[in-house]
């Protein structure tokens, strides 16, 4: 009991993960091991024994067994607790580990477990902050409003009439937490070591998932995250962030903002407020897709109790304890990808997962590319606005289960972020596409980021096999207008930066070819009036057939970038005219001027030598 009492103490000291100290804690001492291992591998090798005997009857290729078989496991890591529940929802995002069957159930774990005493919560409370419940509050009830794996809440109202609401840690979690880590990661050890069928680094995994627990588990940690997502987000009027009462919060215990909002899955709800739900989804959308690819730093946990419509039309953001960081180098990789995605350049695309860290330099991309092909083709062919976001990655999950994939971590609560959100959207609209809502900001950002990558990606997507996609242009430019905060002047740069780049050398041969014609129609028709004048003997012979209204004049560049440009909502000529000195002042603009000279004094010195032969021109 005694060494029991060591251990509780020891691992209820550890701020941060550290598996090498957790395996000295429980080696020491492994009476409180013994007994736990023996709650837990009784019922995971019942349960394994049960699939193994599925599988050699044959029983698992059936589709209902094998779904009965993954909500059995589903129910068991409740049972099993915080740790397993943890795990489980780390898995449910890692298709390169388990198959699709599986994947779709563990999705669905929810992470809520019965509340614990009131009275302890209380005791917690006075313990962590180092004063007394009625010092602190004028109120608050020991009845949680909620409860999860982690931790459960209290409304309550501080002495200074404020209403708040009080997270307080499960007593004893961080023991318990740290305990069924060890156990986890000695199963995945074994599992490594005996199973060949596993490819990814299970322990890694596990290692993962510990950091991400133990940050999850400080609560001080939180109140940062928390305050980080509202700076960042402090000029969206669109967004609400509760405040954070940093003088009542400790490593187990955080205090907050009461916010009086509305589910956006309790539609009936939200519409009495007198609020679009497709306005809320669209909100959500944007700020996720802002969190992702511009900030790197994101809320991956959006599920519908953490996402509330509030009266003023606002999205207000809870729970910030599972946040994630990409770095700006994988937020230009995954756009690359996309771009890669939509020109359907599929042996690119297998390379941008090896620069991405899912595929090893060492890999065979030969029959990946092939498998790629499968998986997109036909939703591309749909176009990305209707492109169904699950099925997409239901059919990824396969080939990623098929070959040798390896998530990031980033990657696999980027996908755990969209699917949820995507989930929440659904509700409110069965018709939803996630990529289709989060086209028009990725077409604004590959259009204005100043990225030296994302730069040579939208030359990538609209210079193709050397031609320039006018298609594709007008696309980037309607979905990109779609945006309420577009640069409609940045954007016009930007493709003007394109028809100069080097990248777009037969664009400028096209205008040259162009304005050389129209100065020599011009020429022309300026020699026919004089010839008009002159008397007989004088006159030049004119071949008619070769009037000036049957030369077809176009400066093709110029008439089909202005027909795209004035179907953007909200051009103006006005605009395009702003541009024009910029467009003479361009680097290329003094070489095409001499071409331009050149071959007009070429075609004139032609026509004056046809007029002293007397030739008819």
């Amino acid at each position: 009991m005694k060494d029991d009492f060591k251990d509780f103490i020891e691992a209820s000291g550890l701020l941060e993960y550290d598996p090498v100290t957790i395996s000295k804690i429980y080696i020491k001492n492994p009476q409180r091991l013994l007994k736990r291992l023996w709650q837990t591998l009784i019922p995971i090798f019942s349960y394994i024994l049960s699939v193994g005997w599925d599988k050699i009857t044959g029983a698992l290729k059936n589709k209902h067994q094998a779904r009965f078989r993954a909500t059995q496991l589903t129910n068991l890591l409740v049972e099993l607790g915080p740790a397993f529940v943890k795990a489980g929802q780390a898995l449910s995002t890692r298709p390169d580990i388990i198959p699709v069957v599986l994947l779709e159930e563990l999705s669905q774990l929810q992470d809520q477990l019965p509340g614990f005493d009131g009275d302890e919560a209380m005791e917690m409370i006075e313990k962590d902050l180092n004063k007394k419940i009625d010092e602190i509050f004028l109120k608050i009830d020991k009845n949680p409003i909620s409860a999860a794996s982690l931790g459960q809440v209290h409304k309550a109202i501080l002495k200074n009439g404020n209403t708040v609401a009080v997270k307080v840690q499960r007593p004893g979690l961080r023991e318990q937490i740290t305990l069924d880590l060890y156990i986890v990661r000695n199963i995945a050890l074994w599992l490594k070591s005996n199973i060949g069928l596993i490819r990814s680094d299970l322990v890694a995994l596990i290692d993962e998932l510990g950091k991400r627990v133990f940050e999850e588990m400080d609560y001080i940690n939180e109140a940062d995250n928390a305050e980080k997502f509202r700076l960042m987000h402090e000029k969206n009027i669109k967004i609400a962030v509760p405040k954070i009462y940093q003088e009542f919060t400790s490593r187990r215990v955080l205090t907050m903002e009461w916010i009086n909002g509305t589910k956006l899955t309790n539609l009936d709800d939200v519409k009495k407020l007198g609020i679009d739900p497709d306005e809320m989804i669209e909100i959500g959308v944007q700020c996720s897709l802002e969190q992702l690819l511009e900030h790197g730093f994101f809320h991956a946990d959006p599920h519908p109790g953490n996402l509330l419509a509030l009266e003023d039309g606002r999205l207000c953001y809870l729970d910030f304890g599972m946040m994630s960081e990409v770095s700006r180098d994988s937020r230009s990789g995954l756009i690359q990808a996309v771009v890669h995605l939509v020109n359907k350049n599929f042996d690119k695309l297998s390379h941008d997962f090896v620069k991405l860290g899912f595929l090893s330099k060492e890999v065979n991309l030969e029959p990946i590319v092939p498998a790629f092909q499968d998986v997109f083709v036909n939703a591309i062919e749909l176009g990305v606005s209707k492109m169904d976001f699950k099925s997409v990655t239901d059919d990824m999950s396969g080939v990623m289960y098929k070959f040798p994939f390896k998530l990031p971590p980033y990657y696999a609560l980027i996908i755990r972020s969209l699917i949820t959100l995507e989930g929440i959207a659904l509700s409110v609209d069965p018709n939803f596409k996630i990529l289709g809502a989060a086209y028009p900001y990725f077409a604004r950002r590959l259009m204005e980021d100043p990225d030296p990558q994302l730069r040579e990606s939208l030359k990538e997507m609209l210079f193709d096999n050397g031609q320039f996609k006018w298609d594709r242009l007008e696309d980037l430019l309607s979905n990109a207008a779609k945006q309420t905060d577009l640069d409609l002047e940045r954007l016009l740069d930007e493709v003007i930066n394109l028809l100069f780049s080097p990248k777009g050398g037969f664009l400028r041969n096209e205008i040259v070819d162009g304005l050389t014609n129209q100065i020599d129609i011009f020429n022309w028709k300026f020699i026919k009036n004089i010839n008009y004048y002159l008397p007989k003997s004088l006159k030049i012979k004119i071949n008619h057939q070769e009037d000036v209204n049957d030369i077809v004049f176009s400066i093709e560049p110029f008439t089909k970038f202005l027909n795209v440009l004035q179907r953007v909502p909200g051009y103006s000529n006005e605009l395009f005219f702003k541009k024009i000195p910029r467009l003479l002042n361009e680097p290329y603009t003094k070489e095409m001027s001499l071409k331009i000279a050149q071959r007009v004094t070429e075609k004139s010195v032609v026509r004056l030598v046809k007029i002293a032969a007397g030739t008819a021109i």
